[in-house]
């Protein structure tokens, strides 16, 4: 069983990034090398891109089999992608490196482990309600950080009039000096009603 392996498929006749992607986990070196000895890493197995990843420092590039990406993972478990399809954002290179990073795979492996995720699921129908679920809270999420952009963009606005009116101010008392004491003025209450 692979340690993860992604599906994509658009359904797009001419879809270059329709297939799998496998990532294999190493926490050490010599886990790593007892892998890359394993006959179907040489050649078959599943996934159409195919990825390790470790520790920083764990795999060494040179150390990566052709055609195979490497992602590290910090101290602070953050991930950089060091040699992979998106290594980038430049498309035509991404397009040609989806091309040449490609792997021909088990088709048959690849729906077999599919099923098997599948078989473990005992209620597909709660399956389904998670990922409902789990689509309305992304879509709750979006909305709310829509929100605190307009939010952000109403505070910054503010912040530019209020400097604006600091700079108009310090501009007033150059030319005038202190300025004047504001009192309110009381507001009576009518007690009359109002006419109709």
């Amino acid at each position: 069983m692979p340690d993860a392996i992604g599906y994509r498929y658009t359904g797009a006749a001419d879809s270059l990034e329709d297939g799998t992607v496998l990532v294999e986990c190493k926490v050490s070196r010599s886990d790593f090398l007892a892998d890359a000895s394993k006959p179907h890493r040489i050649a078959g197995g599943v996934g159409n891109w195919r990825y390790y990843m470790a520790p920083e420092g764990v795999i060494r590039l040179d150390d990566v089999p052709q055609k195979w990406g490497l992602i590290e993972v910090n101290a602070r478990g953050h991930i950089k992608l060091l040699r992979g399809v998106y290594s980038d954002t430049n498309y035509l290179k991404r397009r040609e490196r989806l091309v040449a990073m490609r792997h021909e795979s088990e088709t048959s492996r690849e729906l077999f482990l599919l099923v098997r995720m599948f078989d473990r699921i005992e209620d597909p129908e709660k399956l389904v309600e998670i990922v409902k679920e789990r689509n309305r809270l992304l879509a709750k999420l979006n909305n709310q950080e829509r929100e605190l952009q307009a939010e952000r963009s109403k505070a910054l606005d503010l912040t530019w009039k209020v400097q604006e009116m600091t700079e108009e101010l310090g501009r007033y008392r150059d030319l005038h000096g202190v300025l004047p004491k504001i009192t309110a003025l009381a507001r009576q209450v009518s007690t009359k009603p109002m006419p109709h």
